[in-house]
Order: structure tokens, then C-alpha cells, then sequence
């Protein structure tokens, strides 16, 4: 297809974005009317903002994010130095020919093949049109996330001095992916999987990959990031301390809750570590939850995994990934901390 025949084909950003030509961007006007509200309220604004609750909420959130912002840049700078080096078609060379065998070999290829959350679901798909056995396939597309050297090292930087919290996670998480593969080798082997093609499956440049990588791994960590750290202040901050006090010192309700918290709020796997940490009310073990269940599943994945392999495959899938996931995090939990 000649070059004039895609550019006739798909609208420029501007057409997409406001649909018109030479229009700008919808996001722009959003921007400027933002702006507008702020300038025109100031006056209403400023007397509510002033206030030691709001204070205390901004401090936290500007010291989570400050403390994870700059290992976050080399963490991503990382991830895409490694994707480039290693590829998908170096895991199919790896990876045995006995699906039993492959699932643990797959579950440790994530140490070595970094990949953010939303990445790993078409990398998982392009394998299994590969020809790459589908629990083996989602044996990686759990690990890669979880176990990989720059999620264990942002653990490390989160959780100073405590080595047993990140050697916690990695354990529970590799258990995760590993126990899950297993499972669905031996009980999912009739449920339906589509593949759908992806934007990740096309051929780019060393450069185009690298630069790629880095900035889709960085925009979305760092959005999440920000997301996650607003609502962790907001809840160190506005939570009546009794309520919080109440949920962290029950077992049950604490592990539930941080398992929940995991799934909706939808944290990059290289940054929740720091939010974690920053919940200082609820025991490592309940940490660890949160740390484990996030990269393995959450509503984001859950969408994406439907969309990508069918509603009848994530129907069994979702809730059998948070399951193990729990019961792996807890039982590591209460072996190593």
C-alpha cells in the first residue's frame, strides 16, 4: 500500500481530535476552559483550599510521588533497554516443547523480559498465534509484570532495609503465575480463546521499539502513579483514623480490602510499591496483597484480556488469577514476614 493511500486512509491528529481539518485538538479546549474555571473561582477556591487537611493531603501525595518519580525514569529507561534485547521469538526459543515444562520456564523469562501490565496481554496473544501453548503464553503474561528487576527494585527503594518484603513478593508472585499456568493447563483446555491482533505485533526499528517502550511505559506508570498516590493520601489523610484502625487490624477485612483496593484503583506494577508502603496502618502481609494481586490482575487487565481474548475466557480467568493470587500473597506472607 503506497504512502498516499494510508495518508487517505486515516485523519490527521487534528481531524481525529476535534473533527474538522486544522481544528485543534478537543484536548486543548478542555485545557483552556480548565484554566478559565480556575481563574474565574480563585476567589471561592483559595479560602477552601487553605486548610490543614488538605495540607496534610498534599504533603503525602508530593512525598510518594517525589520518592518514586526519579527511580520510575531509570525503571522505564531500563525495561526498554532489556525489551530490545530480548524479544517474544527469544521466549519461543526457550521455552520447552512440553507445555508442563514451559510454564515454569516461562514464569522466570519475566526476571529477564520486563513489560508493564497492558503490554503483556498482546505480547501474550502474538505467542499463542505462535504457536506457544496458551497456559505457558499466560504463565508469562502474569510473570512479566510481577517478577521482573525493575518491580523488585522499586520494592527495594519503597521498602528500605526490608529484603524479606521483596523477596515476598517475588516468590508469591512467580508462585501466582506458575500455580495459574498449571491450573489452566490441566482445567481450562476447552475454554475458547480468540486472538485479536494487536498494534504491538508490527515490525519497528531498534530506535522506534526503545523509544517506544519508553514512553508508553512511562506515561502510563506515572498516571497511575499519580492516581495511586491521591488516593493513598486522601486516605491517610480523610479516612477517620478509628475506620482505618478497624479494617487493618482485622485479618480478613484487611487482606479483602487491600485485594480490592488492588483490583479498581489499577497501579503500575513499577510504582505500587510506594503506595503500599505508604499505608502504614496495614501489616505486611496485607501490603503484599496489594503488591501481588495489582500486576496480576486488576479491572484495566480484566477489560483488556476480554477484548483481546473473549468474554468466556475472562470470565474463568479473572477470577481464578485473583484467587491464587490471594492465597499465594497470604501464605508467603505468613512464611516470610
Amino acid at each position: 500500500m503506497s504512502g498516499s493511500t494510508r495518508q487517505g486512509a486515516l485523519p490527521s491528529t487534528s481531524e481525529r481530535g476535534t473533527g474538522r481539518p486544522g481544528g485543534l485538538p478537543l484536548q486543548v479546549y478542555v485545557v483552556f476552559a480548565a484554566m478559565a474555571f480556575l481563574v474565574v473561582a480563585q476567589q471561592w477556591l483559595v479560602p477552601r483550599l487553605d486548610s490543614p487537611a488538605l495540607a496534610t493531603w498534599s504533603t503525602i501525595f508530593v512525598a510518594i510521588v517525589v520518592q518514586s518519580i526519579p527511580f520510575l525514569v531509570g525503571g522505564v529507561l531500563l525495561a526498554g533497554v532489556i525489551s530490545i534485547l530480548l524479544s517474544e521469538r527469544a521466549l519461543r526459543r526457550l521455552v520447552p516443547a512440553n507445555p508442563t515444562l514451559g510454564v515454569p520456564v516461562a514464569g522466570l523469562a519475566g526476571v529477564a523480559l520486563p513489560g508493564c501490565e497492558c503490554a503483556s496481554v498482546p505480547v501474550a496473544s502474538s505467542l499463542m498465534r505462535r504457536g506457544v501453548a496458551p497456559a505457558v503464553a499466560l504463565t508469562f503474561l502474569l510473570a512479566a509484570p510481577a517478577v521482573n528487576p525493575v518491580v523488585l527494585v522499586s520494592t527495594a527503594v519503597a521498602f528500605p532495609n526490608r529484603p524479606e518484603i521483596v523477596l515476598a513478593r517475588f516468590l508469591a508472585s512467580l508462585l501466582t503465575a506458575v500455580a495459574v499456568g498449571w491450573l489452566w493447563l490441566r482445567f481450562a483446555g476447552r475454554v475458547p480463546i480468540l486472538h485479536r491482533r494487536s498494534a504491538h505485533d508490527h515490525d519497528q526499528s531498534t530506535t522506534q521499539a526503545f523509544l517506544g517502550s519508553v514512553r508508553h511505559d512511562f506515561i502510563h506508570a506515572a498516571g497511575f502513579l499519580v492516581l495511586g498516590a491521591m488516593i493513598a493520601a486522601a486516605i491517610n489523610t480523610f479516612v477517620p483514623r478509628s475506620i482505618i484502625d478497624g479494617v487493618a487490624g482485622n485479618v480478613v477485612l484487611a487482606v479483602v480490602s487491600m485485594a480490592l483496593f488492588a483490583f479498581v484503583v489499577a497501579l503500575c506494577s513499577e510504582a505500587d510499591a510506594f503506595v503500599a508502603a505508604s499505608l502504614s496502618a496495614f501489616s505486611d502481609t496485607a501490603k503484599l496483597v496489594f503488591m501481588v494481586v495489582g500486576p496480576a490482575m486488576d479491572v484495566k487487565l480484566a477489560s483488556m484480556e476480554s477484548g483481546q481474548f473473549g468474554g468466556a475466557f475472562a470470565l474463568r480467568f479473572v477470577p481464578l488469577v485473583v484467587g491464587v493470587a490471594v492465597l499465594s500473597a497470604v501464605g508467603m506472607g505468613w512464611w516470610l514476614l
